[in-house]
């Protein structure tokens, strides 16, 4: 009893629980029924196999082997179908590398990509009649003796710095296109001061024209690669000069409405081509291990060629005060400066070499030829300034486009102040170079990507144009 007094509740319910379970188990009398299953004889499982009768087959079972696992010599004597026979005995050719022998020249009307039958015609008529414009200007222009530079502007003169409002900058919706199918690598102005049209190459070796505010486009295909140059001399706007990565140069002349080649190389790609300011008697392009090559326009020949890198040259762009200096940026980690009148025998001597942590995505004078400023894998915009270039600043800058967009470039503007170039928050980022940061971003709900490629049209201030990875041109003016 004392006990039973001890016990917790849950304890005595436990003791309930089990008399309760006992008392069930021997109504249904569960144990002996047990018992009975236990004293059940075991059947050993080679006793039933046994007392299963076999069954004889007449024809034996042969396994399937192989004729190599027998070791016997194959039996196979050929198809005897004689069109399948053929079939398969037939070599295919190997595809030629692109050569002089089987590239030519070709027609406007056959590289024509647009949409329109009529668009072609009408788009050599307008630049025709734009190119004899600019020529009579040109003509006056040397009669009164005013000489303009690549920014407009008198030469031995420089703009006045801090002259753009950068807040009046805008980007309305009707100065919006999709120029090509694919990537932009290239994006030009002409050098035009009445007519606004734009130039752009892409990664499918498309050629796109648009007049800024127009709704048509005039699409080509000259190239089957990234194109990597187009040159554009306002002497003669109706000739376009054009490169690209499987180490072709041609020729647009719209007058003989045809793309014309003028060079082919069997052995290095093309990655860069540029021109003076004012001078087409020559072209220059850089090549995939770090060759410079001088084309003479009016000879048709190669007039000098030195390997002035270890690796691809990247870009190439003249000073506009001192056509004769040259700046390169290459892949080898390096940004030259050289000039073109001393060759010092079979290589040019660099004036400047400027070397960076990463591969130098581009290099470019600025509108004075005061300064250089270089694009850099290591995420740095440079800024050189000085006589030789001896003051240096790196400025951060998330220069990691991925495999999708054409890496950054940083352009400068219209003056030395400041400098252009996109991020990766569909913006425009604005590097001053006084201040050596960037001091604001352009950005507007009208911007549906990234731009990663700038031109800055070289008379009107505030005309900016970015283009994208899909092929949109986007143009901010004041």
């Amino acid at each position: 009893m004392e006990e039973s007094q001890k016990l917790t509740e849950y304890e005595r319910k436990r003791l309930d629980n089990i008399r309760r379970n006992e008392e069930m188990v021997a109504a249904l009398k569960l144990h002996s029924k047990a018992a009975k299953l236990a004293k059940r004889p075991r059947v050993a499982k080679k006793e039933i196999w046994e007392k299963i009768p076999k069954i004889e087959t007449e024809t034996p079972v042969v396994l399937r082997r192989s004729a190599r696992a027998r070791g016997a010599p194959p039996d196979y004597t050929g198809l005897v179908d004689p069109v399948l026979s053929n079939a398969l005995a037939y070599k295919f050719p190997t595809r030629a590398k692109p050569g002089v022998k089987t590239l030519g020249p070709l027609s406007m009307s056959d590289g024509h990509r647009g949409s329109h039958a009529q668009s072609d015609r009408a788009f050599l008529d307008s630049l025709l009649g734009m190119a004899s414009e600019e020529e009579k200007k040109l003509g006056g222009s040397r009669k009164s003796g005013k000489i303009l530079n690549g920014n407009g502007a008198k030469r031995g003169k420089k703009t006045n710095e801090g002259s753009l409002n950068l807040e009046s900058l805008n980007l309305d919706p009707e100065n919006i296109a999709r120029v090509v199918p694919e990537r932009i690598v290239q994006v030009q102005f002409f050098p035009s001061s009445s007519n606004k049209m734009i130039v752009v190459g892409d990664k499918g070796g498309h050629i796109g024209f648009w007049g800024v505010g127009k709704r048509l486009t005039y699409l080509y295909r000259p190239h089957q690669a990234p194109i990597s140059g187009i040159s554009v001399q306002q002497r003669c706007l109706s000739k376009i000069y054009t490169s690209c990565y499987d180490g072709v140069v041609r020729l647009m002349d719209a007058e003989k409405e045809i793309f014309d080649l003028v060079f082919t190389s069997d052995d290095e790609g093309i990655f860069s081509l540029s021109q003076p300011k004012n001078d087409s008697n020559c072209i220059y392009f850089g090549d995939g291990s770090g060759g410079f090559t001088v084309w003479d326009c009016r000879t048709g020949k190669c007039s000098s060629s030195w390997a002035l890198h270890e690796n691809k040259i990247n870009t190439i762009d003249f000073n506009c005060e001192n056509p004769h200096i040259v700046a390169t940026g290459s892949t080898d980690r390096t940004a030259c400066t050289w000039d073109l009148r001393y060759t010092g025998g079979d290589k040019p001597t660099a004036l400047k070499t400027l070397t960076h942590q990463k591969y130098v995505q581009s290099a470019y004078f600025s509108p004075s030829g005061c300064s250089l400023a270089t694009t850099c894998a290591d995420n740095t915009i440079s800024i050189y300034s000085g006589v030789n270039l001896e003051d240096a600043t790196s400025i951060y800058h998330d220069n990691f486009t991925g495999r999708w967009l054409s890496p950054f470039r940083a352009i400068w503007g219209w003056d030395d102040s400041y400098l252009f170039i996109g991020n990766m928050k569909r913006g425009v980022d604005v590097v001053s170079a006084t201040e050596r940061a960037i001091v604001t971003t352009l950005q507007s709900p009208h911007m549906s990507a990234i731009p990663c490629r700038f031109n800055a049209h070289f008379t009107e201030v505030g005309m900016l144009a970015g283009a994208t990875g899909g092929g949109q041109v986007y143009i901010w003016t004041l």
